[in-house]
């Protein structure tokens, strides 16, 4: 009995381990990254235990077609102000795509933006 539950124990370590591990390596290495042009039409932090900023941006490519809508999430604090004081302008957010990542409590996107510069209109 004794063995069967030291055995146990190791599998979940084990299983632990390489979960942090693959969680660790997906947050740190970006599958995509680029930059998008447009609107912040939606910015809020969201979230019952892991608080998140959210957003979205809408990009249009000539006057008078439809919007198309990008949605993205905000770790970094201060981009997240630079967001929130410029809803309504015109943005360039530069962004990293992380995919596989476990768990929605990093964020409810797998676009993460890392800097956002303001347009000049």
């Amino acid at each position: 009995m004794k063995r069967f539950i030291k055995w146990l124990l190791s599998l979940v370590l084990i299983g632990l381990v390489g979960l942090s591990a693959y969680t660790w390596a997906m947050l740190n290495w970006a599958y995509a990254t680029g930059e998008r042009a447009g609107y912040v039409q939606k910015f809020s932090k969201k979230g019952f235990i892991c608080k998140t900023w959210e957003g979205e941006l809408a990009m249009v490519s000539m006057p008078g077609t439809i919007a198309e809508k990008f949605f993205f999430t905000v770790r970094d604090e201060a981009v997240a102000q630079k967001l929130n004081a410029n809803l309504g302008n015109k943005v360039v957010v530069k962004y990293e795509q992380h995919i596989g990542l476990p768990t929605s409590c990093f964020g409810e996107t797998e676009y993460f933006v890392s800097g956002v510069d303001v347009l000049q209109e």
